[in-house]
């Protein structure tokens, strides 16, 4: 039994000798190092930068009254088509009593006033068909009578419009129904029935009833920083992306550059504004944001490569080409527009080549021996 014990014990310490030397041979040889390759593609290139912004009408109007008062109807809400000249609102006037008092005071006298005149009138009349007095006494005394006549009538019409808003001279003009100044859609309508509303004057603003707007023409009003406002320039392509609008984005045209910036957030924003070129099918809603990215030059259908593939010696950009297996030679290229990840080839490469991934990159290592 000891001798079968001995035996065991022998064999296990041979073998565990034997593998330990096995293991630090291993260890020992170096494993080849397996280069990646990358090859150039066929692509478009575009440079740009961004500016972010919103999406607004390009005509966008308030609708203010011409009077003061209390609204009693609306005709529209937002969302709707309408024409120039369709109805709005109707408001009812609340007459100043001051203004009131005095344009009623103003038709009393008038009455005295014209009584006295047609009085004058017919007894300058008999006088001059009794040859006492001429005819120019006649003529002044009409003409004093005529004058009473149009006195009273403006006295009666001020009190008129005063108390509703309109009078018979004006026929169905009134001040008391607003109406659309341009067609469009209504995209506000921040008052109620029973508001009271303000005038537009010298002093005031007046009450917006509404805000209308043509949605077929929008533009993108949006802001770039100082350090990009110098690349761009108006006509060049924007390509719009609105954040409630995914996967689609749209063209748009830049038109105007703010010749003075504006600072916040302590950096200096110059405003800019680009008209969009086609809304294809998509519903987009008066001030949605968007942002634009602004195309400073493209490339289309051009032969580049990675920007890391991309080595340095001083200034001169070169890449290493596979020559053979895991065989490299350098090669000197030209290069052109770059978009920060991708880099045009103007020379130097096809599109067959295999360009070595660089050492910033973790190469491939294979577990076989050498």
């Amino acid at each position: 039994m000891k001798k079968l014990f001995g035996i065991l014990m022998t064999v296990v310490l041979v073998s565990a000798f034997a593998g330990t030397l096995y293991y630090l041979y291993g260890k020992s040889q170096t494993k080849p190092v397996v280069w990646r390759t990358e090859s150039p593609t066929v692509r478009d290139i575009v440079k740009k930068t961004v500016a972010t912004g919103s999406v607004v009408p390009r005509k966008e109007v308030a609708i203010k009254p011409q009077v003061s008062g209390i609204i009693e109807e609306l005709f529209v809400e937002p969302g709707k088509l309408i024409r120039t000249g369709d109805l709005v609102a109707r408001i009812r006037i609340i007459p100043d009593l001051v203004s009131l008092n005095s344009a009623e005071s103003r038709v009393n006298r008038g009455r005295l006033t014209l009584a006295d005149a047609f009085r004058e009138l017919e007894r300058q009349r008999r006088l001059f068909e009794e040859l006492i007095v001429p005819e120019r006494e006649l003529e002044q005394a009409r003409l004093a009578h005529d004058t009473a006549v149009e006195d009273l009538e403006s006295a009666i019409e001020s009190v008129q419009l005063i108390r509703e808003g309109t009078s018979k001279k004006a026929g169905s003009t009134t001040n008391t129904l607003v109406r659309a100044t341009i067609p469009g859609t209504v995209l506000e309508v921040p008052v109620e029935v029973g508001n009271s509303v303000i005038e537009a004057n010298t002093f005031n603003d007046g009450t917006t009833i509404a805000t209308v707007a043509d949605m077929n023409e929008l533009i993108f009003e949006g802001k770039v920083d100082e350090s990009e406002v110098g690349k761009i320039r108006p006509g060049m392509d924007l390509l719009l992306t609105v954040g409630a609008i995914e996967g689609q984005r749209f063209d748009a045209v830049l038109e105007h550059i703010a010749p003075k910036g504006v600072e916040e957030n302590g950096a200096i924003q110059f405003e800019i504004r680009a008209a969009l070129s086609s809304q294809s099918d998509a519903l987009i809603r008066a001030n949605l944001s968007a942002n634009a990215d602004v195309v400073l030059d493209r490339r289309q259908g051009v032969l580049a490569i990675d920007e890391g593939l991309l080595q340095f010696d001083g200034t001169a950009p070169y890449v290493e080409v596979e020559t053979g297996p895991q065989t490299f030679e350098r090669r000197t290229i030209e290069t052109g527009l770059s978009d920060g990840i991708a880099i045009e080839v103007v020379s130097g490469l096809t599109a067959e080549d295999k360009i070595k991934i660089p050492t910033n990159a973790e190469p491939t290592v294979t577990g076989g021996r050498s």
